[in-house]
């Protein structure tokens, strides 16, 4: 495939009466860098471009909110490399979050800002420093999502593992990846501004931002691990190849992505589609041919001011909306300057820069949350239980074991982990701890593992009320904690098993044959149910299995479905 006091009362009153600072603004006098601060339990801290005031979250935890690590990527700055942000003298008191990036919502309006690269940041409330940090990009599509949805709340997470919690914004859809010539100057030096790759560069800025400001909330700069679930997964591998992210984190956490990398080229024939709808959408163009015609007439320069001017809703109104308000799109362009030209085949031959720790995770019936409002199914409940089986182990073998056995082979990669996340399954045979119809129609479904790794009881609403339930809370409270400390003892030193606990060891992977694979998470009652596997995936295995598995014309009707899920999901698969 190519492919985050007491002594301070008079400062924070002061800092209220002048009001809180609006996530845009800073202080109205000039200001300059500053001397970051050291953590001694106070939540006033300095940062290098100003101070910033913590507030209690739950879990005694301090939390900061809407720190901006970039200036706002607007006007001139839209489809450039981020910039650091202007430095600020009063306090920013933010108590609530940034807007989303520019994105759209499930009703298929646009939301958001293109103001919206700030970050948040949680951490206990002790005087201990040089804690670990975790850094987490958000998942959806890289075209909708958020770091301050509330699934992604940092303080149990923080407080339970003992670490620093940072979750980022980042520029999303042809916002944050968008390459045409006509916005390209071609001039050394500006070949960031070039790339196309601005979401992938505003997360290196974000952890450059780590890098020099962290220590300041206790954290440790030299030990960063960098975790997202599905497109910040996908993102968290782009990492690993970008050359410019070299030594900005040292472990990384890819739960349920794809290692998806698309070519300039690529890139190009999307921009220049878009260009024609828009075109034919402000009226200058009645169908896609007069468009061709009146673009052919304009000049680079021309052209580029034409983007500039449309707003952000009327760029993702020349996109089509697929699940839940993600687009289908292009995205992480091997560029050659923040992508290599070679992509991901730098896991084949091993030239990846980044060479880190490693776990890798996916879910047992990952597409079922997409498939189940899907009328096709409706009355075919042998057809969504086969489709979803197989579809979800294609999304194993390729986004996981693939990857692990990619990396593996390499002696200078460090040890690789991967996990299956099991629990919610079993519901085609009425052993889901899932209540029915639900146990079966979502299952171990995508993204269902996210509130397990961070504490909370929050998935995705208002489909928890029908998951999570009085019946399976203390089983699912019991593999969390497991699930939990595996990833603790993992960003403190690289190897998830801690010394003396009773939690199963979890082996890292093996290219040998019948070696260890990856973990199972699961319950049994209300226990955690965690057992090594020596299964491995393999994109031609199910496809073989496939084939003698399941008789014609069921046959045809998943491969067909398959055909539609891997355009989606850019699987470059091998299908009949």
């Amino acid at each position: 495939m190519r492919r985050f006091g007491v002594a301070l009362a008079p400062l924070l009153i002061l800092a209220l009466v002048m009001g809180t600072i609006a996530c845009a603004g800073g202080g109205t006098q000039p200001a300059t860098l500053h001397t970051p601060s050291l953590w001694t339990g106070d939540a006033l801290v300095q940062t290098v471009y100003g101070p910033v005031q913590g507030f209690a979250d739950q879990s005694d935890t301090w939390v900061w909110k809407a720190i901006p690590y970039a200036k706002p990527p607007v006007g001139e700055l839209r489809w450039k490399a981020p910039q650091d942000p202007d430095p600020w003298n009063a306090t920013r008191a933010e108590t609530q979050f940034c807007s989303e990036c520019t994105q759209y919502t499930l009703t298929g309006s646009v939301a958001g800002s293109e103001d919206c690269l700030y970050l948040n940041i949680w951490r206990p409330q002790s005087e201990e420093t040089n804690l670990p940090v975790y850094f987490w990009i958000h998942g959806g599509g890289n075209s909708e999502g958020t770091a301050s949805y509330e699934g992604y709340n940092g303080a149990n997470i923080a407080n339970k593992s003992d670490m620093v919690v940072v979750t980022v914004n980042y520029r999303l859809g042809p916002l944050g990846w968008f390459t045409y010539p006509a916005l390209r100057s071609g001039q050394p030096g500006h070949e960031l501004d070039d790339s196309g790759n601005y979401g992938t560069l505003d997360l290196i800025k974000a952890l450059q931002w780590v890098q020099a400001n962290i220590q300041a909330f206790g954290g440790n700069a030299s030990n960063v691990t960098i975790a997202g679930e599905s497109a910040g997964a996908i993102n968290v591998f782009s990492l690993l190849i970008s050359p410019l992210a070299h030594n900005l984190f040292q472990k990384a956490i890819a739960q349920s992505g794809l290692p998806i990398a698309r070519t300039a080229a690529d890139g190009e024939a999307s921009a220049h589609d878009v260009i024609l709808k828009l075109l034919v959408n402000d009226g200058n163009a009645t169908d896609a041919d007069s468009a061709q015609k009146y673009l052919d007439n304009l000049s680079d320069s021309q052209i580029a001011a034409y983007l500039r001017s449309k707003s952000a809703a009327e760029l993702l109104k020349a996109y089509d909306t697929g699940y839940f308000g993600m687009i289908a799109f292009p995205y992480i362009f091997e560029d050659g300057t923040v992508i290599p030209e070679t992509g991901y085949d730098m896991f084949m031959n091993g030239t990846y820069p980044n060479k880190v720790p490693l776990i890798i995770g996916t879910n047992k019936e990952e597409t079922k949350v997409f498939l189940f409002l899907d009328p096709t199914f409706i009355g075919k409940d042998e057809l969504y239980q086969t489709v979803a089986s197989f579809s979800s182990d294609l999304w194993k073998a390729v986004g996981a074991d693939g990857v692990a056995r990619e990396l593996s082979s390499h002696p200078d990669q460090p040890n690789v982990y991967v996990y299956q996340f099991l629990w919610g399954s079993g519901g085609d045979t009425g052993n889901s701890v899932i209540p029915p119809p639900w146990g079966f129609k979502l299952g171990a479904c995508h993204s269902l593992d996210i509130p397990f790794f961070f504490g909370n009881d929050i998935w995705n609403s208002p489909l928890d009320q029908l998951v999570f339930t009085k019946d399976n809370r203390a089983g699912r409270e019991a593999l969390s904690s497991a699930m939990m400390a595996y990833v603790a003892q993992f960003a403190r030193t690289g190897d998830p098993n801690k010394p003396g606990t009773t939690l199963t060891e979890w082996s890292p992977w093996s290219n040998a044959a019948n070696g260890p694979k990856c973990i199972l998470f699961n319950v049994q009652g209300d226990v955690p149910d965690l057992t090594m596997s020596d299964v491995e995936l393999t994109e031609s295995g199910v496809e073989v299995r496939l084939a003698s598995e399941v008789p014609e014309p069921q046959y045809s009707e998943i491969i067909q479905y398959l055909r539609k899920m891997s355009l989606m999901f850019e699987l470059e698969l091998t299908l009949p």
